[in-house]
C-alpha cells in the first residue's frame, strides 16, 4: 500500500465515519477500486485510521464529557453490547467479514432500504428528549446493541446508533451527537484490542503508513462532523438511504 492509497482512505474514512453511509463499507470497496489486496495489515488498517476519526469527537465535545458523569455512564452502557460481541467473535469479524465486497454490499443496499422505511415513520415524537443524560440504563443498553449489529461491513454504526436512539426516545440531533460519543470507547476498544492481537508487529513502514491514515482521518472528520449536524437539522435521512441504494447497485453491476 502506498501513501498515496493511505491518503486515499484517510479522506474516505474521515467523511463517511459519522455519516449513515457505513465508513468500513466505504474503505473496504474504496480498497477494492485501489487494487489493495486484504491482508490482515490492511484490516487492522482499516480498523486504526477510524480510531483517528473519532479523535475529532474528543476536540469537539470535550465539554460533554467533563461536565457530565451521566453523560459517560449512558456511553459506557451503551457500549457493553458491542465490547462484548466483538470480543467473542474477533476472528469471525476480521477474518471473514472485514473484506467482504459481496457481504459490504449486500449489507449497504438492506441499510439504504432500512433508512427509507425509518424516514417514513413518525418516530421522534414530542415526548422525545435531546438530553442524552435523561437516558434510561435500559434505553442506553438498547441503543448499544443497535450499535452492534454494525459490526457487519455495509451495516453502518452510525446509522444502526442514530435509529437505535430515536427508537429508544432520542430527538435526532440528540441521537445524532450519541451516535458519535459512544464511536469514542467502541473504536478506542477495537483499535487496542486488533493491535494487541496483531502483537504490534508492523513494520516501520507500516506504522507510518498507520500514522499517516490516522491524522488525514482526523483532520477530514473535524469537518465531516459539522457538515452532517448542519444537514441534520433540515433534512432526513432518506438521502442517504438512496445514495447506499445506488452506490450498492452500481457497483455490483458495473465493478464487481
Amino acid at each position: 500500500m502506498t501513501i498515496f492509497q493511505t491518503l486515499i482512505l484517510a479522506i474516505v474514512e474521515g467523511l463517511s465515519e459519522f455519516l449513515p453511509i457505513s465508513s468500513t463499507g466505504h474503505l473496504v470497496l474504496t480498497a477494492h477500486l485501489l487494487n489493495i489486496e486484504q491482508t490482515s495489515f490492511v484490516k487492522s488498517f482499516e480498523i486504526f485510521i477510524q480510531l483517528g476519526a473519532i479523535l475529532a469527537v474528543v476536540v469537539l465535545y470535550a465539554k460533554t464529557y467533563l461536565k457530565s458523569l451521566r453523560v459517560w455512564k449512558k456511553i459506557i452502557l451503551a457500549f457493553i453490547p458491542t465490547g462484548a460481541l466483538g470480543f467473542l467473535f474477533y476472528s469471525l469479524i476480521k477474518d471473514y467479514l472485514l473484506g467482504n465486497v459481496l457481504i459490504t454490499l449486500i449489507f449497504l443496499f438492506i441499510g439504504g432500504i432500512v433508512l427509507l422505511f425509518i424516514d417514513k415513520l413518525p418516530i421522534e415524537k414530542d415526548t422525545h428528549t435531546d438530553e442524552i443524560a435523561e437516558l434510561t440504563d435500559r434505553q442506553a443498553l438498547a441503543i448499544g446493541v443497535f450499535q452492534s449489529i454494525s459490526m457487519i461491513p455495509g451495516v453502518s454504526r452510525a446509522a444502526a446508533t442514530i435509529i437505535g436512539g430515536l427508537v429508544m426516545g432520542l430527538k435526532k440531533k440528540a441521537a445524532v451527537e450519541f451516535s458519535f460519543l459512544l464511536a469514542v470507547p467502541t473504536m478506542v476498544a477495537a483499535t487496542g484490542y486488533d493491535l494487541v492481537k496483531s502483537e504490534f508487529l508492523f513494520t516501520s513502514y507500516e506504522w507510518i503508513l498507520l500514522f499517516v491514515g490516522f491524522f488525514g482521518s482526523f483532520v477530514v472528520a473535524i469537518f465531516a462532523i459539522r457538515f452532517f449536524l448542519a444537514v441534520i437539522k433540515t433534512h432526513s435521512l432518506a438521502p442517504f438511504g438512496v445514495y447506499r441504494i445506488l452506490l450498492a447497485c452500481l457497483y455490483f453491476l458495473l465493478l464487481f
